[in-house]
C-alpha cells in the first residue's frame, strides 16, 4: 500500500508542468509542537493540528520540559513524503520515514514533509501517554 502511494505521489509529481513548481518550496509553517513547559513537563498547549494532503509543511517540535520524550507518530511518518529533518542547521535526509523522535535535553528539531495520506493519524510521547501527551495529525 505505501509503496502504492508513493509511486502515485511521484508519478504526480513527474506530472506537473515545470511552472507548478517544487512542492517543497512555499510550505506552510504548522503550529509549533511544545512537549512540556517550564512550569510542567507534560504540558501539550496544541494537541491536534490539521493540514491538506498534497502540501507541504514544516513542523517545529520543541521539548521544554526537564523530561526525555520519545515522540511517535509512526502512521503520520508513513504517510507522507519526507523532505528533511533539521536539528540546529544540520539537515538529515532519508529514504523512509524515522522510528521516532527522541528529545534527550531540550531543544527543537524542524520536519519538512508532503503530506499524501488523508487520515487521523495520533502521536504521543513514549511512556506519557498517561500525562496527556498525545494528539493528532490530521491530513484532510
Amino acid at each position: 500500500m505505501r509503496r502504492l502511494l508513493l509511486t502515485a505521489l511521484a508519478a504526480s509529481l513527474l506530472s506537473l508542468p515545470a511552472s507548478a513548481g517544487d512542492l517543497t518550496k512555499g510550505r506552510t509553517d504548522l503550529p509549533e509542537l511544545f512537549l512540556g513547559a517550564e512550569d510542567n513537563d507534560y504540558a501539550v498547549p496544541v494537541k491536534d493540528i490539521e493540514m491538506e494532503a498534497g502540501k507541504s509543511y514544516r513542523l517545529r517540535i520543541t521539548a521544554k520540559g526537564q523530561k526525555e520524550y520519545k515522540f511517535f507518530a509512526s502512521e503520520f511518518f508513513r504517510g507522507v513524503w519526507m523532505n528533511q529533518i533539521v536539528i540546529n542547521h544540520l539537515e538529515v535526509h532519508m529514504a523512509g520515514p524515522p522510528h521516532h523522535l527522541e528529545f534527550d535535553d531540550q531543544g527543537t528539531i524542524a520536519v519538512e514533509f508532503v503530506t499524501v495520506r488523508a487520515g487521523e493519524f495520533p502521536w504521543s510521547v513514549q511512556g506519557l501517554e498517561s500525562r496527556g501527551m498525545t494528539g493528532r495529525f490530521i491530513v484532510k
